[in-house]
Order: structure tokens, then C-alpha cells, then sequence
């Protein structure tokens, strides 16, 4: 049995005009396809900006420039039938490989598990349609 407990992550927004930068997921319980930006877990003694950056490096060998702390949010979950907790620190950054934001699709990797980042408009999320997560990213990146 899993231990339950919080998870401190650290996600960026990657913003290309109207577009984010998100990883595309799916949860086979709930038969649902999901977003989310980039990023995860918080390492001991690390700071937030660091683990958006070791992340970036690691899962899409990209790396990012003027990162910058927007808000945290607290996301209360269930995925693949398993409840979840995180505190999420959110951050706004810019890739620093200007040709990323050509590309429709980045092939990443997470821990020997292809997936796959997406840029997607901010319309294409909310009632209705695919999900992004973590809850109250969309109200945290509002005009």
C-alpha cells in the first residue's frame, strides 16, 4: 500500500503568444486526457526555480531564462484511482531554444517513460473540454 502524503512539486509555464507549453497525459481509470506544464518534484534542499530547471534539462533537454515565481496552488487529485495531494510552486519561464516554439510537439522523458509536451491555447481547456492541471492554473495565468 502507498504511503499517503503531500508532494511539494514545481511546474513552468511556457507561454508562445497564446499558447502554453504542457505535458499531455491520460488517466485509463476515468477514460480522460489531461494536461499539465512541465516540471515535478521538489528535491530536499532544493529551491523551486531549481527544479524547474533540472526538470526542463532532464525531461525535454531544454533550458530555461527568466524564470520567474507566479503563485502556488494546492491540487487535491485522484489519478489512476489513486487519491493525490501536491502544493504546487508555479513559475513563468522562457525556453531558451527559440526553435522549441516552432515545433508543435516535443518528445520528452520522464524516468525511461516517453511523453509527449503540446502547445495549447488557453481556450482549449475549461468546461467541457480536456482538463489542465494543477486546479486554478488557468485563474493564476488570467489577464
Amino acid at each position: 500500500m502507498r504511503e499517503e502524503r503531500i508532494r511539494p512539486i514545481a511546474i513552468c509555464v511556457c507561454r508562445n503568444a497564446a499558447r502554453i507549453l504542457v505535458a499531455e497525459g491520460h488517466d485509463s481509470k476515468k477514460g480522460q486526457t489531461f494536461y499539465r506544464p512541465l516540471g515535478g518534484t521538489i528535491e530536499f534542499s532544493e529551491r523551486g526555480e531549481e527544479t524547474v530547471r533540472r526538470e526542463f534539462r532532464e525531461e525535454i533537454r531544454a533550458d530555461l531564462l527568466e524564470v520567474r515565481y507566479l503563485g502556488m496552488l494546492e491540487n487535491i487529485f485522484t489519478y489512476e484511482g489513486r487519491r493525490g495531494h501536491e502544493i504546487v510552486l508555479v513559475y513563468d519561464g522562457q525556453l531558451s531554444d527559440r526553435s522549441l516554439y516552432e515545433n508543435d510537439v516535443i518528445s520528452g522523458d520522464e524516468l525511461g517513460t516517453p511523453f509527449k509536451a503540446v502547445w495549447k491555447r488557453l481556450d482549449e481547456f475549461g468546461p467541457g473540454k480536456p482538463p489542465v492541471y494543477p486546479d486554478g492554473l488557468l485563474e493564476l495565468l488570467a489577464p
